[in-house]
């Protein structure tokens, strides 16, 4: 089988999840999903440290751990589900690469909870960390990029200019059709990134 790699962009309550393989070089996207990181798909649920702000500290922890372990398992699925998606395809996933906000330490939950600021940085490291888990669970290689670097970082490996491998990205996804926003862009280019060169 040959290696495929996944890119993951995640928001508040899902990913979008790319499994890229390699023909002659050139990316080749296997499969395109938007699994749901949350069971029931409101703001309630999608915003964790949104909703744990309007309730105590003890209450908070335990809706948190309640929705981490969910996420978790969510997560796994997902994955497990492209895993089998791009085995008929001849492709073993064996990599994963997730995309990053500023990578801001955050604080212990009570502080959290006490600034709204933190509180959106939380939400955002909260499912980032679900995807890594399942990333982790299902014994993937993982590798983690400031999507704010992701260009310059893509640029110097593959010595192209950030329009023209823009391009490469926008063309991979056409077969599929819609959607192929900048989510999918982006994760197939963190994708791409993490395979090896010679395969």
């Amino acid at each position: 089988m040959k290696t495929a790699a996944i890119g993951l962009r995640v928001h508040s309550g899902w990913t979008s999840l790319v499994a890229v393989g390699l023909e002659k070089g050139q990316p080749v996207v296997l499969t395109r999903q938007r699994p749901h990181l949350v069971a029931n798909f409101s703001y309630t649920f999608r915003q964790p440290y949104h909703t744990a702000a309007t309730m105590s500290l003890d209450e908070a922890e335990a809706f948190l751990e309640g929705q981490r372990k969910e996420g978790w398992r969510l997560a796994v699925e997902a994955i497990r589900h492209a895993q089998a998606d791009v085995a008929q395809q001849d492709y073993k996933i064996t990599r994963a690469a997730l995309l990053l906000a500023s990578g801001r330490a955050l604080p212990e939950l009570a502080k959290i909870l006490a600034a709204h600021s933190l509180i959106h940085t939380a939400d955002g490291e909260f499912f980032r960390e679900a995807v890594l888990h399942g990333a982790r669970r299902c014994k993937l290689t993982v590798s983690a990029i400031k999507e704010r670097e992701l260009l310059t970082i893509s640029s110097a490996k593959f010595r192209r200019k950030p329009g023209a491998l823009l391009k490469i990205v926008t063309d991979a996804g056409k077969p599929l059709g819609s959607p192929w926003s900048q989510d999918e862009k982006f994760a197939t280019l963190v994708a791409w990134l993490a395979l090896p060169v010679a395969d």
